[in-house]
């Protein structure tokens, strides 16, 4: 059988030329393959996120990090926040392994009170709550196997029963929509973008070359719009 999750992986091989490769079974595996570690690939995945978003803070002020830029008030260190409150739940309460309360968790529970930072709360303490949270995480990833069961309470009845595997993808997308998020509003902020540190994913060119390039989206949506209106 194909290892959980997946068997092929994504993306354009050296020498494909559009064409789907032929693949044969072998011993049960695909033969050309590379082996992969279905558990090791989604923790990857996972920290590479994390790395991503806690990168969006750094060299910012206080009231950049924390000031709401968009209608519905995302901002940098709540989605932190955010995160290590989602985060502290399913890789610890789920698969009974509880690790200590965050310091908000003491508040009487208002709506979105885990996506915004209060003046008391520094940007030390959300930050270090994520990273203890983190390592928390990591060792019940290492303990325990893809298929070991736990239970969400807050999911309906119906398909509460989970298996670390599934709990682990979850969290995977979870972070990389909140990272992308976080790239968003920080190129809102002062202009900087990019997907990792040394990886920014982006298209090279210079400050004219990106003025250019957003006029010719803007003019393509504008045309857009006016044969929309005529037709």
């Amino acid at each position: 059988m194909i290892p959980w999750p997946y068997g092929i992986t994504g993306g354009r091989s050296q020498g494909w030329a559009g064409a789907a490769p032929v693949l044969s079974v072998a011993g049960g595996r695909l033969s050309g393959m590379t082996a992969s570690d279905p558990k090791a690939d989604l923790h990857h995945y996972l920290r590479q996120a994390r790395e991503a978003v806690l990168w969006k803070l750094e060299g910012l002020s206080e009231y950049d990090v924390r000031r709401p830029l968009t209608p519905t008030g995302t901002n940098l260190l709540g989605l932190v926040k955010h995160l290590a409150s989602v985060e502290h739940g399913y890789l610890g309460d789920v698969f009974g392994r509880p690790d200590e309360p965050l310091p908000w968790e003491d508040q009487v529970p208002q709506a979105n009170d885990d996506m915004w930072a209060t003046a008391s709360e520094s940007r030390e303490l959300i930050i270090g709550q994520y990273q203890r949270v983190q390592a928390h995480s990591d060792a019940t990833i290492e303990a325990l196997p893809l298929d070991a069961i736990g239970s969400v309470p807050w999911w309906p009845e119906a398909r509460r029963e989970v298996t670390l595997g599934r709990i682990l993808v979850h969290m995977t997308v979870e972070t990389h929509r909140h990272a992308g998020h976080a790239d968003i509003i920080r190129e809102l902020i002062d202009g900087k973008v990019g997907h990792r540190l040394k990886a920014d994913n982006m298209a090279t060119g210079d400050q004219q070359w990106w003025q250019d390039y957003r006029q010719r989206v803007e003019e393509a949506a504008r045309q857009a719009s006016q044969g929309q209106s005529t037709a």
